[in-house]
């Protein structure tokens, strides 16, 4: 069983998580001046690396705030946990 650290509450088990898609994703500052390829590539354009990779996390059964875990997508080594507006380690 994968244990995710969550930064509020501690290592918990994988089950008590929900992902939330990849970390650090901006939003268009003006969403009214972005044409449909710029919605599409926001809405379903992310990175898939074999590797490193940034992505967010929700402690649905503990805690329930999102926060950012740096993971191995290959390995599934979780290297750091992060709050949500912290950069990356």
């Amino acid at each position: 069983m994968l244990l995710i650290p969550c930064p509020y509450c501690g290592n918990r088990p994988e089950i008590e998580f929900a992902y939330g898609g990849e970390a650090h994703v901006v939003r268009a500052a003006d969403p009214g001046q972005v044409d449909d390829a710029g919605w599409t590539e926001f809405l379903y354009c992310r990175n898939n690396p074999r590797g490193d990779h940034a992505e967010r996390w929700r402690h649905a059964y503990g805690c329930g705030r999102f926060f950012n875990v740096k993971r191995n997508t290959y390995t599934d080594h979780i290297e750091a946990s992060y709050r949500i507006g912290e950069t990356r380690p």
